[in-house]
This record gives structure tokens, C-alpha cells and sequence, in this order.
């Protein structure tokens, strides 16, 4: 049985000195914390997918992701506390020989069937998934497919819960999160109260155009309409996805020490370093209100 979430998350003020110069005031949005095996946006986002999957009887979940995907191995988590099987089709055939990294043995361990594909291949199957065309998945039917990164129409409605556990957001008030597949900004932006805006910090190079389409695909597909209460910022992504250039690994450590949280590399540090950038630079009027939703954990090694 999947083990229940800390809901509501903490919400921590966080004294800075690079935001209290500016006149801005930070606090944490703790979903790092939201559950141990299927941690932060990653519960917001599976939590209805499971829901329906079990609803409609599926037995077997099947996505996608690369070779330290956070969300291949929630998933896998997530399937085997409900006594569901699960298959993930990884990024990168020239990984099927190699000896599996912490985060494909940890899939595994969780019962993960993992089927390695080319690039090409990846893209391909990733492209038909999204349109509902049929894919290399067919010889794991039935199963339940989910899309890379878990970004899909439900998910947006669990992600939207976070800013109801924000109190007495308004005008003043921007919430911030890391921007991988759109899903999660998606959901703060719609579940926002009038006044209030989202801010995404995208994580991986050359998304411009391109994730704001999706955010809005992931509005009319979740909620029939677009919203305009949101941007993505494309300016603090360290040089693409997954990088972590030695100056964003030294501003996470800083702030680590700083403030008692750990700073997960790949999201978080540049959500946290763009809002620090930004700050400093006087992007954001005095009396502004940021949270800063601190998405997933650090890698264990």
C-alpha cells in the first residue's frame, strides 16, 4: 500500500541576504518532504494518474525516461506499493550492457521491467505517446502509458493543489518552480487566486516557444481554456538539462549551509540560483512575495 503523504508541506521563511536587499521576501515550499518514496512534484503529478489507473483496472504502468529520471523511478515505487507492474523505456540503448547507475538499479529494485531504446527511437515513441498513436509499448498492452516527466492533464489538476496550501496569496505574491516538461507550472499557475502569478524557471536549453506551448496545451487539455498569469524564465538553465556548471554546485552548497535545506542540482539549484540573479538585478518590484516550491530531493550520491 502506497504510504500517505505530509499534506500540507511546510512553508518556510527563509531570511536571505541577496532577497532582503532587494526587498523581496523568500520562503521555501517544502514538497521535498511530501512523501519518501515518491517525493515532491512527482506524488502531485502521479497521484491522480494512480487513481484512475486503479479505477479502470489497469494492472501495468508504462513511461518513459532517461538514465537518472526522477520519474521513472517514482513510478516504480509508486506501482509496487499498489501491487501494479510497471515498464520503463529509457533514453539510451548503449545503457542496456552497462551496469545499471543507482537510479536504474533503483527502478529495478522496485520491479521496474526496463527496456532501453535509441534516441531516435525515444523521441519517436515519446512523440506517438503524447499523440495517442501506438508505439513499442504494444507488446506490454494493456497497460496504462504515461508521458515523460508524468505531464498530462490530471496531473496539472494535482499539481494545482499547491497553491491552495499557500495562505492569503494576492497581488504581491509569485510562486516559482523548476520547469522540466511544464506539467507542474502548469497546475501552480491554474490553481493560482486573481492577482497571484507563476514563475518557471526553465531547466533545460533551447525551450523557448516550446514550453510555453506546452504549458498551454496542458491549460486546454486540463481545463478547456489558456491562462495568463504565468511566464518561464530561459535565462538560468546552466547549460541544458542535467548540466550543473561549478558555480550553480557552489551557490547550492552555499545556500545548503545557508539555510539548513539540500538542494537538489538539476531543478532546484537553478530555480533557487535564477531567483537569486533575478532578485539582485531588481527584476522583482519591492514588497514581492516569492515561494519557491523545492520539487524533489538530492541525488543520494
Amino acid at each position: 500500500m502506497l504510504e500517505p503523504a505530509l499534506l500540507p508541506t511546510p512553508l518556510v521563511d527563509c531570511t536571505d541576504e541577496v532577497f532582503a536587499r532587494a526587498g523581496v521576501e523568500l520562503r521555501l515550499k517544502r514538497d521535498d518532504l511530501l512523501h519518501p518514496g515518491v517525493p515532491g512534484n512527482k506524488w502531485r503529478k502521479l497521484a491522480p494518474n494512480l487513481a484512475a489507473a486503479v479505477e479502470a483496472g489497469h494492472t501495468r504502468l508504462l513511461t518513459f525516461g532517461g538514465a537518472y529520471s526522477t520519474h521513472l523511478r517514482a513510478v516504480a515505487a509508486a506501482a509496487a506499493a499498489l501491487g501494479l507492474e510497471s515498464v520503463g523505456l529509457v533514453r539510451g540503448e548503449e545503457l542496456a550492457d552497462r551496469p545499471r547507475n543507482w537510479s536504474l538499479r533503483a527502478a529495478e529494485r522496485s520491479g521496474m521491467r526496463l527496456e532501453f531504446l535509441t534516441r531516435a527511437e525515444y523521441r519517436e515513441a515519446v512523440g506517438r505517446a503524447e499523440r495517442r498513436e501506438e508505439g513499442p509499448w504494444r507488446r506490454w498492452e494493456p497497460c496504462l502509458v504515461l508521458p515523460e516527466g508524468g505531464s498530462n492533464a490530471l496531473a496539472v489538476t494535482g499539481a494545482a493543489a499547491v497553491p491552495a496550501e499557500l495562505p492569503d496569496l494576492g497581488e504581491r505574491d509569485v510562486v516559482c518552480c523548476p520547469v522540466g516538461t511544464g506539467g507542474t507550472l502548469a497546475g501552480i499557475a491554474a490553481g493560482l487566486p486573481p492577482g497571484a502569478r507563476a514563475l518557471g524557471v526553465a531547466v533545460l536549453r533551447g525551450g523557448e516557444g516550446y514550453l510555453e506551448a506546452e504549458v498551454a496545451r496542458l491549460h486546454r487539455a486540463a481545463y478547456g481554456r489558456e491562462f495568463a498569469n504565468w511566464r518561464i524564465d530561459h535565462g538560468h538553465h546552466g547549460g541544458g538539462y542535467g548540466r550543473v556548471p561549478a558555480e550553480l554546485a557552489a551557490f547550492a552548497a552555499g545556500f545548503e549551509r545557508a539555510h539548513g535545506v539540500p538542494v537538489e542540482l538539476r531543478y532546484v539549484a537553478k530555480l533557487l540560483a535564477a531567483l537569486s540573479g533575478l532578485a539582485a538585478g531588481g527584476a522583482f518590484p519591492r514588497g514581492t512575495r516569492l515561494t519557491a516550491v523545492v520539487t524533489g530531493l538530492p541525488d543520494p550520491c
